[in-house]
């Protein structure tokens, strides 16, 4: 990574939020630039229901990733929620990053959002094309160009046009603790890319003392992370119509009683809630299989979050149309 050695330049602190539609690429790209997870990511639509602080620290500055919902046409309150979320945070930060897929040419969804940021007149935006892994030159170049032309048309002036590819990145950097000055191949240059791009947000950043401490990678509590990886898990393998319905309260998290002090055990009780009871057996599976594969997949990722042994107790309820009862998305935290 680039950072300046000058120690005259004034440090900067600050807030950069990432806006696109549903399934982006916005958590895979804050993930990749924290340098872990701090973002759940699946291939489904609308996954990020909170907004995630990310934090990324640098000698010349410190950059809080502020990961939102993907704006969309809402169907429900809870819909109406998430985007109420977008417009708040965008109103916030410091700089926004458009995030758009090399993969999908722009669509009304795209230009929906594009409209929005245009009405947002004193904030930096910069346009970060994702996906860069799934296309060939021409077609990730023709979407630069739409891109440019986009912001002409709706006389928005991007600070920058950057193309990125984080699961690239994410691979060379595996590679690159394996064999340090690694070679410069395309996984390399794309990794660079996601180094550019902080490289690139940090001038816009207001100049400030730093706004976490040293270490500190996201201010998310434990238990919404700890929610988050067993909802992540729970959506891998089902229905298409299932994802939406899926909410994950941890109800308790307590170490064991009477464990000696080197073999600690920590207890977590968590609630997978679905809207109808026709939906419980495709998250528990035949003879409970399904979510005894959630819950071993969930606790692995918890175990590694938290940094100790983790007992991991899953119940499945129903909470009737939970995505359209205001007491009900209370009571689960929206």
């Amino acid at each position: 990574m680039s950072v300046r050695t000058d120690s005259s330049a004034p440090y900067r602190a600050g807030f950069a939020c990432f806006v696109g539609r549903p399934n982006a690429g916005k958590s895979t790209l804050t993930n990749a630039l924290v340098g872990t997870k701090v973002a759940i990511t699946s291939n489904r639509p609308q996954t990020t229901r909170h907004t995630v602080r990310g934090i990324v620290h640098r000698p010349d500055a410190q950059l809080v990733l502020v990961d939102t919902p993907g704006l969309h046409k809402p169907r429900t309150l809870l819909g109406e929620r998430l985007n109420d979320v977008v417009r708040t945070t965008w109103a916030e930060v410091d700089v926004i990053g458009f995030c758009l897929p090399a993969d999908q040419k722009l669509g009304p969804g795209d230009r929906f959002i594009a409209g929005e940021l245009a009405g947002i007149k004193k904030t930096p935006k910069v346009a970060i094309v994702t996906k860069t892994d799934l296309v060939d030159s021409k077609t990730l170049a023709a979407q630069l160009i739409a891109i440019d032309q986009l912001g002409r048309d709706l006389g928005i002036e991007w600070a920058e046009i950057i193309p990125v590819s984080a699961v690239d990145a994410e691979k060379s950097a595996a590679a690159g603790k394996a064999g340090a000055g690694a070679k410069k191949d395309g996984a390399g240059a794309k990794a660079g890319q996601v180094s550019l791009l902080a490289d690139l947000l940090v001038p816009l950043l207001p100049e400030s003392p730093p706004l976490y401490p040293e270490g500190d990678l996201t201010d998310e509590p434990e238990q919404v992370m700890v929610a988050e990886l067993i909802r992540e898990a729970a959506l891998e393998g089902v229905r298409d119509e299932l994802p939406h319905s899926i909410a994950v309260v941890v109800e308790e998290m307590l170490p064991r009683p009477d464990r000696p002090a080197d073999k600690p055990l920590l207890d977590i009780h968590a609630n997978v809630y679905i809207e109808r009871p026709s939906q419980k057996g495709i998250i528990i599976g035949p003879k409970g299989k399904r979510l005894k594969d959630v819950g071993t997949k969930s606790r692995k990722q918890i175990e590694a979050l938290l940094g100790t042994p983790v007992f991991l107790d899953l119940h499945v309820k129903v909470a009737k149309d939970w995505q359209r009862d205001p007491k009900q998305l209370r009571k689960l935290g929206f």
